[in-house]
């Protein structure tokens, strides 16, 4: 399935191929339990920007290994590169057009002990 996705302003467009049926993990991290991020972890293959690259900022932090990328506009996350998957994308859910997610199920993920925790997501 193609699912279309934005930040809130509609500055920053994307694609991403995934099933319908999307299980998302939500992390308890300080940054994702902050901004209320539902990871959709897909290959670089899998994610196409369409638009709004000159419109995204970096912030990056601990190893800076993780690219957090926000709409320049309105300060949305709606994708990211993953100190995880540093290969590939982390997409928010909640940036997606719901119409193309036939169900949701979410997976916990220990974010704030990552170090302990990392090997179970990869």
């Amino acid at each position: 399935m193609l699912h279309k996705g934005s930040c809130h302003c509609g500055a920053v467009k994307f694609t991403v191929q995934s099933p319908a049926d999307i299980t998302a993990i939500r992390c308890n991290c300080s940054v994702c339990s902050s901004t209320g991020f539902l990871h959709l972890i897909v290959t670089a293959d899998d994610f196409t920007l369409l638009q709004g690259e000159d419109n995204l900022t970096l912030y990056s932090f601990n190893t800076h290994t993780a690219r957090h990328l926000f709409c320049k506009t309105c300060g949305v996350k709606s994708f990211y590169v993953p100190r995880s998957h540093p290969d590939g994308y982390s997409v928010n859910v909640n940036c997606l057009d719901p119409r193309t997610i036939t169900s949701l199920t979410t997976e916990e993920f220990d974010g704030q002990n990552w170090e302990n925790n990392i090997n179970k997501l990869t």
